[in-house]
């Protein structure tokens, strides 16, 4: 029987009694909570995010190829048109986030859970999956599907997605 992931580790937040936050920028996310920020086309090559959790956060065609991603939740996100590139994710879950046309062209993926997101003509070719779990995602238009062997996935989102999975396999669907 396989595992189950593993959950991200959460931001370890400084004691409310401790000076008030500071201003949160894209490259410094470590051990912190960022709410309603914008950074859309943000480039940010070789970034680094750990232990951070991201809520309603816009990254629309943010470039962050080459991105180190540990225990990392996106919840609620535009994660749309970003470039993750040859990216590593680690223990990172992605919950009701649109992610349509993101680029995960050669990224490796360890313990990820994509929940609820629009996965819509995103890239997964020369993708490297380890322990990842997709639940109720729209994958229309997925390219590199064939990335996704060895994923999980409810038995309803499989069949949901019969026909990408025929088209991965070369199967010519007749009426």
């Amino acid at each position: 029987m396989p595992r189950p992931l593993h959950s991200p580790y959460p931001p370890d937040l400084p004691d409310p009694a401790d000076e008030p936050p500071l201003e949160v920028n894209v490259d410094e996310l470590v051990d912190v909570v960022a709410t309603d920020r914008d950074w859309a086309g943000v480039r940010a090559l070789r970034f680094s995010a750990q232990r951070a959790q991201l809520n309603r956060c816009r990254l629309t065609g943010a470039e962050l190829a080459e991105a180190m991603l540990r225990d990392v939740t996106f919840d609620e996100c535009r994660v749309d048109l970003v470039g993750l590139r040859h990216a590593r994710l680690e223990r990172v879950v992605f919950r009701d986030c649109r992610m349509a046309e993101c680029d995960l062209y050669g990224a490796t993926l360890t313990d990820v859970l994509f929940e609820r997101c629009e996965l819509r003509d995103a890239t997964l070719s020369s993708t490297r999956l380890q322990h990842v779990e997709l639940r109720g995602c729209d994958l229309t238009g997925l390219r590199g599907a064939e990335a996704l062997r060895g994923a999980r996935m409810p038995w309803t989102d499989v069949l949901e997605n019969a026909a990408l999975f025929a088209t991965v396999l070369g199967i010519e669907i007749v009426d």
